[in-house]
């Protein structure tokens, strides 16, 4: 089982904050370095200092890091047109010596594109669908070849399809609840699938639905790797559990119902029957960016008990 960090800066934190993060990360032995892509604060939170842009925190991680893996859960598709994000994911990539994952969504809190001028547009997963097809396409093209693509929500004529990443195939991640669209969609184009947030009910129907999807578009349902995003909120004691639950503002038995919380034992147990309904990776989403010792905790008493 891969645990990874998945941050939520949107909710406050400084880029030297996320560095602290993701160095501790790689210190302490996690795989990989995660974080959203949003632009405004959700619920109580202030937000302050203000949001961080996710492509320039993993351009600067790229060279601040040695060893984890580079990404996002999720690149909002709204954000950012294909090709522009094409060439900003390829250049992390070359500036990471090919560490970066690549997390697209089709985007969906209307309120902080609002805030900051995005369009927001009504028809989104066709236009999801639409940037997968170019993003793939652009890298896949051979150097010196062009790509063109004519679509419903963008056309591409006769671009150099420059520059590549520094990998041969940037891991491309898919994830979500939908029952069929995103199956298909993840079947079609994902290295990865990622449920967030799912019961272990949810997961192991969502993961049926893809490996179907898989099987039907002609690929053996294992090339694609399936994981998680819960929640995570470890203690060496109730005490510990209870005050780091208290300082993310959410409730000991409904995080240990809805994620992954209280002692590294029971932690340990529920993370195993997630990997017994078919998850191999988890992002442990870690909402308290200033407490290392909840880090340092996960990785010497439940990492190290994972095997």
């Amino acid at each position: 089982m891969d645990l990874r960090i998945f941050t939520e800066p949107q909710q406050g934190a400084s880029y030297d904050t996320l560095l602290t993060v993701a160095k501790a990360t790689e210190d302490l032995g996690f795989d990989a370095f995660f974080r959203s892509d949003h632009y405004l604060a959700m619920g109580s939170a202030d937000g302050l200092p203000g949001p961080t842009d996710a492509w320039i925190t993993l351009a600067g991680l790229a060279r601040e890091t040695r060893r984890i893996r580079l990404g996002t859960l999720m690149t909002a598709g709204t954000f950012r047109l294909p090709g522009v994000l094409a060439i900003q994911v390829a250049q992390v990539d070359q500036m990471s010596g090919g560490r970066v994952e690549l997390g697209l969504g089709a985007g969906w809190f209307e309120e902080e594109h609002t805030a900051y001028g995005i369009p927001f547009p009504k028809e989104k997963f066709g236009r999801l669908e639409e940037q997968l097809a170019i993003i793939t396409g652009l890298w896949e093209t051979e150097v010196g070849s062009t790509f063109s693509f004519d679509g419903k929500h963008y056309r591409l004529a006769d671009s150099p399809a420059l520059p590549k990443p520094a990998q041969g195939k940037v891991p491309v991640l898919i994830g979500g609840h939908g029952a069929s669209r995103t199956p298909r969609l993840a079947a079609k184009y994902a290295d990865e699938f990622n449920i967030p947030f799912a019961s272990l009910e949810d997961t192991e129907r969502q993961f049926g639905r893809v490996r179907a999807a898989a099987e039907a578009a002609g690929r053996k349902a294992d090339e694609l790797v399936y994981s998680n995003a819960l929640v995570v909120c470890v203690g060496k004691n109730d005490a510990e559990v209870a005050r780091r639950a208290a300082a993310i503002g959410r409730e000991v038995d409904e995080l240990k119902a809805n994620g992954l919380a209280g002692s590294p034992a029971e932690v340990v147990e529920k993370i195993g029957r997630y990997a017994d309904v078919g998850s191999s990776r988890i992002y442990l989403q870690l909402l308290d960016l200033d407490d290392l010792d909840h880090l340092e905790l996960i990785s010497s008493q439940v990492m190290s008990q994972l095997g």
